[in-house]
């Protein structure tokens, strides 16, 4: 007993010092998110290394009336068709027209819900949306207005009871925790479901602002829908951001390991993008122009936990996926026959 009484003794002493021995930053807690791609290219989805992924979440960003035209149906049907026959989960981001002359006018809360409804009787197995892409970004929503986009938010969430609606994907910009908040007030509830484009955060391997939308939005979940490294931009933005192949390793890291343990709210990841397309003015992809995955690459295949290298380049991919389970219906809205735009790719969030 005299050799225990000391044991004994030390006993609580131990029971209190232990925990803090052991103790796990908050941060550390939070769950790995989902993790999808953001792409306006199809070929992913044949694309061998991407399929050896296993990644089931893509987003694909349209116009809010692509359905007048013919040729924006072709590009929505393809990429769908294709996301569907991997069991992709699409995230479907309304942005302007692609209509010449039609950028800049916003549509009515009757017109938006009208599209809506045609997308959804044409394609009623797709059931996530985001209402605006950069709706605080004066290059491609009405940014000055976040009482519009609240009333489209609305509506469209009225339209479909079944649907994960998103509030509006926000651009980590200063003003947007102001954007947000007056959002909030004009919807009059706060949303279930954010998305957050934290190109300038991830790029600088910054915080601060990604902390501010959390604090702003204060709940509901938040989704990356546009995040990643950037390895080259030539758009002629005033705002500079470190670039190159090594450095877009370096921010797909960082995302994981500094911007979603933020908060158990961050519950997936989009990055943007696949694979790069030669002379265009923004290149972030996992795969260069000739086809040759990038370090990033070599990241996210850890990240996604396969630790095993990428599979063989485009070209020795595995059987072209089918066609959908559910085949495509006539357009619901008579289509006009404009030409399409010579570009007709949505750009990305960085261009600011």
């Amino acid at each position: 007993m005299r050799r225990l009484v000391p044991l004994l003794l030390a006993l609580p002493a131990l029971a209190f010092v232990a925990p803090a021995a052991h103790a796990t930053p908050p941060a550390a807690h939070a769950a790995t998110p989902l993790i999808g791609i953001a792409d306006q290219k199809d070929t992913m989805f044949s694309d061998a290394r991407f399929q050896a992924l296993g990644i089931q979440y893509a987003r694909f960003s349209v116009a809010w009336d692509a359905l007048r035209t013919p040729w924006q149906v072709a590009e929505l049907d393809s990429w769908l068709a294709l996301a569907q026959a991997q069991g992709v989960e699409p995230l479907i981001t309304f942005a302007p027209s692609r209509l010449p002359g039609q950028r800049r006018n916003w549509p009515s809360v009757s017109a938006f819900v009208t599209q809506f409804k045609a997308f959804r009787a044409r394609y009623p197995w797709v059931t996530t949306f985001a209402t605006w892409n950069e709706a605080n970004f004066c290059g491609f929503g009405p940014c000055h207005e976040p009482q519009r986009v609240a009333k489209w938010w609305v509506a469209l969430q009225a339209a479909c009871s079944a649907c994960k609606v998103l509030a509006a994907e926000v651009l980590d910009q200063p003003s947007a925790p102001i954007w947000v908040k007056a959002f909030i007030k004009a919807a009059h509830k706060r949303p279930a479901y954010w998305g957050l484009h934290n190109y300038l955060s991830a790029n600088r391997f910054q915080t601060a602002r990604t902390k501010a939308f959390l604090k702003a939005t204060r709940s509901g979940e938040v989704w990356f829908t546009e995040t990643g490294g950037i390895v080259s931009r030539h758009n002629g933005s005033p705002v500079k951001l470190p670039e190159g192949t090594r450095h877009a390793a370096q921010v797909t890291s960082f995302v994981f390991k500094s911007l979603v343990p933020l908060s158990s709210r961050i519950k997936r990841v989009y990055l943007y993008q696949w694979s790069s397309v030669a002379g265009t003015s923004w290149d972030s992809g996992f795969v260069a122009p000739n086809g040759r995955g990038r370090p990033a690459l070599d990241v996210l295949t850890k990240i996604v936990g396969h630790g095993k290298k990428p599979v063989a380049p485009p070209g020795q991919s595995t059987t072209p996926p089918g066609p959908p389970t559910t085949p495509p219906a006539q357009p619901t809205t008579p289509p006009d026959q404009p030409a399409p735009p010579a570009d007709q790719s949505t750009p990305p969030a960085g261009q600011t």
